[in-house]
């Protein structure tokens, strides 16, 4: 009988020992992003003379981070018209107008990922639906992890990444002044984020 309980004994230390030893699966980790720290950045040609930039912030937006799986990660992201900024207040409200994003009428425009794949290292392919003037197209974007950890100033656990893309704006339906001014349409992305305290308490 003794012998009997020092192998019950030895068997229950050999599973306590194997469950302390296995890895931690993290779980994925959902980001709300920051406004004041991020730019979506969008440039033309401008008949040849210039490449004006405009900035369309965003109002609210998610990431959400497997770093075990990227495949489960995702990101979903609202861009209000009014947020708009070209640096030039008559060309803002001229963007704004039916002839381009027809602000009244499509106030928003949005981005829903609808994959997202490792390149290795700290690149990604996120693949998406990006909403503008009421039109709906796939969009690849091509982003970059910048860090990952706690935040110096907040102590909240954050992420940072960058992403660039192209489109043609002829296939949202803004089209106007195509080709003297550039139907592509490059863009970068820079944006960083946090968890929120009431997820961080949790």
């Amino acid at each position: 009988m003794r012998a009997l309980k020092y192998l019950a004994l030895a068997g229950l230390l050999g599973v306590a020992g194997f469950i302390q030893a296995a890895p931690v699966r993290a779980a994925p980790v959902t980001y709300r992003l920051d406004p004041n720290h991020t730019m979506v950045l969008f440039s033309w040609n401008h008949f040849g003379f210039s490449n004006p930039t405009a900035d369309l912030g965003i109002s609210s937006g998610t990431v959400v981070f497997d770093q075990q799986n990227p495949a489960k990660s995702s990101v979903d992201v609202t861009m209000p018209l009014s947020l708009l900024d070209t640096h030039v207040p008559a060309l803002d409200e001229h963007l704004k107008k039916p002839d381009f994003f027809n602000a009244d009428k499509y106030p928003v425009v949005t981005f829903k990922s609808t994959a997202v794949k490792s390149l290795g290292g700290n690149r990604f392919k996120v693949t998406g639906n990006l909403t503008v003037h009421g039109v709906t197209r796939p969009v690849v974007l091509d982003a970059t992890l910048n860090k990952v950890g706690p935040h110096p100033m907040t102590k909240a656990s954050s992420i940072g990444f960058d992403a660039t893309a192209s489109l043609k704006r002829s296939d949202f339906g803004v089209g106007a002044y195509v080709p003297g001014v550039s139907d592509e349409i490059s863009i970068h992305i820079t944006t960083e984020g946090s968890v929120p305290k009431t997820d961080a308490a949790k």
